[in-house]
């Protein structure tokens, strides 16, 4: 089977992260974001990809072909970035005289039994259930467990059963033709051209789509839900068993947490839920729940719920002093 990965956006909401990174490329954990998408691929037995970019797209390709040389890799450029359906309609020639084709966004990390996930006879779109389905794709589905109904952010949802970025195709050329009848007609939601719309398109043609529940969903494109993607991908057996005091000597390491290789920690505690990038030297801090970036340098430095680049230096504050009796000092305002 073959894999089309979207990783065209911009990424705003993870500024300034990705002012000088794409957002597929953000890391988390002990991997990027799309190396964990590409391994679990991999894991599933995936070797024809097609990876469709635009936003410092060359950093994208060269992270590719440099960390899976042996994948069959395609790339395709997508400009001006117009919505996901405008994406698959750019890179429709590469997928759409296949039997079948898997899409899986590039800025979502999504645990599913993927051979299962694959091996259903219909189209199938994974989901899962969210508090807020108004900020996602929403499905309903009928009495026959068919999907009857598609809807990009809905004001109003009938269902709060969200798309995650993973769907698997029966009838690419149906996808294709679906995806030029929204273009033709100008078929915009938000001032977009959505897949959700395609998709929608298909139904109404007889296109027979089920959904499926993923163990695991982990939307990356905020702040706030990669460091809880951090903290969840990190609470695997692996991260916890790993004993990081024996190698870092006078620190105090709380796991779960990834320390990258030839990183330097001296009198720091660590954790817990942190990852650290390669090459980064961390002096005389406390961090917890946190990124750090590849060749970064933390000095003096009291971080939690924090996202430190690549290359980064920060030196905080320290103090030598001599407090008498009955005195308070308040750094914190």
């Amino acid at each position: 089977m073959k894999v089309v990965i979207p990783v065209a956006g911009i990424g705003s909401k993870l500024r300034p992260h990705t002012h000088t990174q794409p957002k597929s490329l953000v890391p988390v954990a002990d991997n990027t974001i799309l190396g964990h998408i590409v391994e679990r691929l991999l894991q599933a037995g995936i070797r024809d990809y097609v990876f469709i970019i635009g936003y410092l797209g060359d950093k994208v390709e060269s992270y590719v072909r440099q960390k899976y040389p042996d994948i069959n890799a395609e790339f395709v450029v997508q400009e001006p970035r117009e919505g996901l359906g405008h994406a698959l309609w750019i890179a429709r020639e590469t997928y759409r005289h296949e039997d079948s084709v898997l899409i899986m966004l590039g800025d979502a990390i999504v645990e599913v039994d993927l051979p299962a996930f694959i091996a259903s006879p219909n189209s199938v779109l994974g989901v899962k259930k969210v508090a807020k389905p108004s900020l996602f794709g929403v499905t309903e589905v009928g009495n026959d467990e068919y999907i009857v109904k598609l809807v990009e952010k809905p004001r109003i949802p009938k269902s709060n059963f969200a798309l995650v970025g993973l769907y698997k195709i029966m009838h690419p050329e149906k996808l294709v033709a679906s995806l030029e009848h929204i273009i033709r007609e100008d078929i915009r939601t938000h001032h977009e051209y959505h897949l959700t719309d395609a998709l929608m398109h298909m139904i109404r043609q007889g296109e027979k789509m089920v959904t499926w529940n993923v163990d695991n969903w982990y939307d990356c494109g905020r702040k706030e839900t990669l460091l809880e993607a951090n903290a969840k991908l990190l609470s695997r057996p692996r991260f916890k068993e790993k004993d990081y005091n024996g190698h870092y000597p006078g620190n105090i390491i709380i796991p779960p947490v990834s320390i990258g290789a030839n990183c330097t920690l001296v009198h720091s505690i660590i954790g817990p839920n942190v990852a650290i990038g390669d090459n980064t030297t961390i002096t005389r801090s406390s961090l917890s729940n946190s990124i750090i970036g590849a060749y970064s340098e933390l000095r003096n430095a009291v971080m939690h719920d924090s996202i430190i680049g690549s290359d980064a230096s920060f030196i905080g504050l320290s103090h030598s002093l001599n407090i008498g009796d009955s005195t308070e000092l308040n750094f914190a305002q």
